[in-house]
């Protein structure tokens, strides 16, 4: 037998509810079908479910509501692909075409509640057969629709495919193209369901006019410098994308459409428009975070997004750090002033000066510093960047009792990749850095020059349903050559323990100490994690992570003592970010460790 159907039809039916005088309490019972998905998908439809407690009903339309959830079902089995497939539901043990139904629930009595049982034979799935695309024009390559034949008949790839289709023919040029919804054939003797979609592509369109609207304050010469579409061109909406999230990433707007024109112009071209909203030029944020080992702490920034009406930031942060914490011996600060110039001397180029004064009064040392860097950045293929620097610093730093004064000029220079899907919360990607900093001393005891070299690295895999199970590891190994770790000042020096390194440890704790067990620091490190991320529900998370991590005082990495740390996490997730709280306990004790830690902020510790 043959039926043309129209579309198929997603979930989501409802119907009219009767009210009686007298609710009639009732139980349901759905017979599990042995498929999760489709059981869900059932319970979901079913109005018998979904108003049990909240739309209490009498007898009479409790028995409507039972044969209204029957076409529910068929719609919900048809959406998984069975086409033959029945739901059976009985109320009281009498299936709802029994005549006396409706007198029975009438005089039964109130208590106990009536019992509605619902069974499911799903029958045998459908997959699909011939999938025929009406209309392609000629030359035009046939869109990967992301179906195929022999693939069950479920209902949402079907619906997505036309969706699918539309923008491969939007890929290739037609801009103007149309899809209608697909129609189905479905064979019932050979459980097949064939797919016709009819296509109306239009002619093939280049890009018209370009036209940028809503901007205020922003110089439009330079918001044309950024589009990376010009008039002329093949229209493509994924370079057309490309281009708005690039408006969206200079930070100034709040949104940015891409709007065609809804026919060619004269010449036969698709005028668009980019229409922006400038968001406020000013804004002030709070942040705060708090561990066991560095305390509490808490920072006012206070930004300029269009400072001069190209995109320069100014960026005035005033903090306070080191709020109590075992690894603290007084309150700190930290006062910064940057400035960002996107799009110097060419495109994807910035500019970045900061001026800053820092004290940090911890257990493995006191500083106090005056620090000033000049950074030329440049984002050279998609997902890499290149900066080189010039970075003075002018600081006392104690330690031990004994107090220096070192003048420190450094070439800071970092290769960066990163195409991970979110810069708090990612879920896939990988992020990798290389960092030297050749850097002479200008005044102190150390007058021979050095270089610190750093090599870092993370990793995100995306395990089950997307972003809701993730795997994430992160690694660090950092050397210095050309002093001894003495003979480097100690906030130069490397150190272990801490969020940054192996959660569990006092900050800084993990490495060479002095005889009354304060961190003394190294000249190499090697740290690594391993974090599993799990989601549940829609705002909340859990972790489970091991930190290890060793600090050498020579110049050899994987020389030092070793130390792991071992704990759990819960997550809220948030429209800017998860709120984080991780408790985590030493598993290799050093003097002094401390038998846990726990931290608190926003974003992943990594």
């Amino acid at each position: 037998m043959m039926r043309r159907i129209a579309a198929l039809l997603l979930l989501g039916l409802t119907g009219p509810v009767a009210h009686a005088a007298d609710p009639r309490t009732y139980t349901v019972l759905l017979d599990p079908t042995g498929d999760a998905a489709l059981d869900r998908a059932l319970a979901d439809s079913s109005m018998l479910i979904g108003l049990r407690e909240r739309a209490p009903v009498g007898p009479f339309a409790l028995l409507v509501r039972a044969q209204e959830d029957q076409g529910r079902f068929e719609t919900a089995l048809h959406s998984f692909g069975y086409y033959q497939g029945k739901a059976l539901t009985s109320i009281a043990g009498h299936p709802l075409d029994d005549p006396g139904l409706a007198e029975f629930l009438e005089h039964s009595p109130a208590d106990p509640p009536v019992p509605v049982n619902i069974h499911i034979e799903p029958g045998t799935l459908f997959h699909l057969g011939q999938i025929d695309i009406q209309g392609l024009p000629a030359g035009a390559a046939r869109p990967d629709i992301g179906i195929a034949t022999g693939a069950p008949a479920l209902a949402p790839p079907v619906l997505a495919a036309r969706e699918k289709l539309l923008d491969g023919l939007r890929g290739q040029g037609y801009a103007l193209a149309q899809v209608e919804a697909p129609v189905a054939f479905l064979h019932e003797d050979r459980r097949i369901l064939d797919l016709e979609f009819h296509t109306d592509p239009g002619p093939r369109l280049d890009l018209g006019a370009i036209d940028i609207k809503g901007l205020q304050r922003m110089d439009e010469a330079f918001v044309r410098q950024r589009l990376q579409v010009y008039s002329g061109e093949r229209y493509d909406p994924t370079a057309l994308d490309a281009a708005r999230r690039d408006l969206v990433a200079l930070g100034v707007f709040s949104s940015v459409r891409v709007v065609d024109a809804d026919k060619p112009d004269p010449a036969g071209r698709l005028p668009i428009a980019f229409e922006v909203k400038e968001r406020p030029r000013r804004a002030a944020n709070l942040n705060a975070a708090y561990s066991t080992d560095l305390g509490g702490s808490f920072a006012v920034l206070w930004q300029h997004r269009n400072l001069l009406g190209r995109a320069e930031q100014l960026n005035l942060t005033a903090g306070m750090t080191q709020i109590g914490g075992n690894s603290t011996t007084g309150i700190g600060y930290n006062f910064l002033a940057g400035f960002l110039k996107p799009d110097v001397w060419q495109r994807d180029q910035s500019l970045q000066a900061s001026l800053g004064a820092v004290k940090q009064s911890l257990t493995a040392y006191d500083r106090q510093a005056l620090t000033g860097d000049l950074l030329l950045s440049r984002k050279f293929a998609q997902h890499w960047s290149v900066s080189l620097g010039l970075a003075a610093e002018q600081e006392r730093v104690t330690q031990e009792g004994e107090t220096q004064d070192y003048t420190l000029l450094g070439l800071p220079g970092t290769l960066k990749y990163d195409d991970t899907d979110n810069l708090l919360d990612p879920t896939r990607g990988f992020r990798a850095a290389v960092l030297a900093t050749p850097t002479q001393p200008l005044a102190g005891p150390q007058t021979e020059a050095f270089l610190s070299l750093q090599v870092s690295g993370s990793g995100y895999f995306d395990l089950g349903e997307p972003g809701r199970s993730v795997l994430a590891v992160r690694g660090l190994i950092g050397d210095v050559l050309g002093a001894s770790a003495d003979a480097l000042p100690p906030d130069k020096r490397f150190y272990a323990g801490g969020s940054a390194t192996v959660r569990g440890y006092k900050f800084l704790s993990v490495g060479p100490q002095f005889p009354d067990h304060k961190p003394q620091g190294g000249a190499a490190v090697v740290a690594g994690t391993v974090e599993f991320r799990q989601r549940f529900l829609d705002s909340y998370g859990a972790v489970v992570f091991v930190d290890a991590g060793q600090v050498a005082a020579n110049s050899a990495p994987f020389t030092g003592t070793a130390g792991m740390g071992v704990g759990v996490g819960a997550r809220y997730y948030t429209s800017i970010g998860p709120i984080r709280l991780d408790v985590a306990v030493p598993v290799v004790q050093v003097p002094n460790s401390g038998n846990f830690e726990i931290y608190i902020g926003l974003g992943q510790a990594f």
